[in-house]
């Protein structure tokens, strides 16, 4: 049996869901993946479960060339996608590598739909980066993968809620997508196993919604008081989050559908937090 072979460059939440479910169907004992993650701290390793081969980047360590699946998470600098200039020219052979990058590459549309082929129009420093990233990546053949907020276990508006961090930020008209961390994983898989080499592709649910809403529902469900709204004009936002409110688009999913056979597990961020809030009453 050839055993394949995955690397995630960042060993991060997305990368880790993607390995887990590429193993989950394979035998303990003879499994059909061998999968290795990078990390600027080896002492990750630590903490990685033992199916995973951690190692660092920036380092000595270099991949073979001609893996199965590169994901690509680690985030760009001024001169692009740091990856991309240490193992380009090992790239070539690499039969499926996929490039995590984000909704700001579209800006602002005003609440419209961000499709995959209208212009990028970055506004941010972090966007304008991460279209140059995109731009080397997809001259490699790479599957672009634009995402909303992530959402998951350990990392859901619960988490905020308990530990005080949750605000809610009214601002009338303001709209976010998101993904379910499995629900992007899922993607992922589908299109290893069905290559389209330089695609771009959304990942998002089917119900964009205001961020306070999720927060209240959140509330609602593990039986607190949601925290008082506050209006987005005295919110006093730090610079990164002035940023994410000053643009406003919707992420349609209609590609995925149609050429990956993907539908959502998690329709809506409802279903998600249900769905988060059951394993955690399993794992109790």
């Amino acid at each position: 049996m050839t055993v394949k072979s995955f690397i995630g460059f960042g060993f991060g939440y997305v990368a880790h869901a993607l390995a887990a479910r590429l193993l989950q169907s394979s035998p303990a004992s003879s499994p059909d993946w061998s999968v290795t993650g990078t990390h600027r701290n080896l002492s990750v390793a630590n903490n990685a479960e033992a199916f995973v081969q951690i190692e660092a980047f920036p380092g000595s360590w270099t991949p073979r060339g001609d893996e199965t699946a590169w994901l690509i998470s680690i985030p760009p600098d001024d001169e692009g996608c740091p990856v991309f200039r240490a193992f380009a020219d090992k790239a070539d052979n690499v039969s499926w590598i996929g490039y995590l990058s984000s909704t700001g590459v579209y800006g602002d549309l005003g609440g419209g739909w961000a499709f995959e082929d209208i212009p990028t129009n970055a506004q941010s420093r972090e966007a304008k980066r991460r279209v140059i990233a995109e731009n080397q990546w997809r001259d490699k053949g790479a599957h672009l993968f634009r995402l909303p907020g992530i959402y998951g276990p350990g990392r859901s508006a619960f988490d905020r809620l308990r530990s005080g961090r949750a605000r809610r930020i009214i601002k009338p008209g303001q709209v976010f997508s998101r993904a379910h961390v499995d629900d992007i994983a899922d993607v992922l898989v589908r299109s290893i196993a069905r290559p389209n080499p330089g695609r771009i592709y959304n990942i998002a649910d089917d119900k964009p919604a205001p961020a306070q809403d999720v927060i209240s529902y959140a509330a609602h469900l593990i039986g607190m008081d949601p925290p008082p709204e506050i209006a987005f004009e005295d919110a006093n936002l730090p610079d990164a989050a002035q940023r994410f409110y000053a643009e406003c688009k919707r992420l349609p999913n209609s590609r995925i559908k149609a050429e990956l056979g993907w539908r959502p597990a998690f329709s809506d961020y409802k279903s998600g937090l249900v769905s988060i809030l059951e394993a955690e009453k399993l794992m109790d």
